[in-house]
C-alpha cells in the first residue's frame, strides 16, 4: 500500500480492490505460509499473502491515502457486473494521494 501511495502522482487517485472478508474485524496475515496450496486454504487464493478484514480502509489511510468507500457497483446492471467480474455487494475503495 505504501508503494502504491509512493508511485501515485500528486493528487492522483486509484481504485483498489483486494479480497476482503467482511466477517473479519482485522486482516489475517501469516508469513510462515509459503506453499501455494496452503495459501489457497488460508487466504482463498494461492497467490495471496493476507486476507483483509474490515480494517482495509484504515490500512489504506495509514499508508497515506484519503479513502472514500463507495457502493457504486450496485448501480450496474447484472450483465455489466458479470462482464467486468464485479461483485454487487463489494464496495469500491477510491483512494487519493494527499
Amino acid at each position: 500500500m505504501r508503494e502504491l501511495y509512493r508511485v501515485l502522482k500528486p493528487n492522483g487517485w486509484a481504485i483498489l480492490q483486494s479480497p476482503i472478508d467482511i466477517s473479519r474485524e482485522t486482516t489475517y496475515e501469516d508469513s510462515s505460509i509459503i506453499a501455494p496450496h496452503e495459501r489457497e486454504l488460508a487466504f482463498g487464493q494461492e497467490d495471496q499473502v493476507r486476507l483483509y478484514g474490515r480494517d482495509y480502509a484504515d490500512r489504506l489511510k495509514r499508508a497515506g491515502f484519503m479513502v472514500k468507500i463507495d457502493n457504486y457497483v450496485s448501480q450496474f446492471s447484472d450483465s455489466l457486473i458479470r462482464r467486468y467480474g464485479l461483485d454487487k455487494k463489494e464496495s469500491i475503495y477510491f483512494c487519493m494521494k494527499k
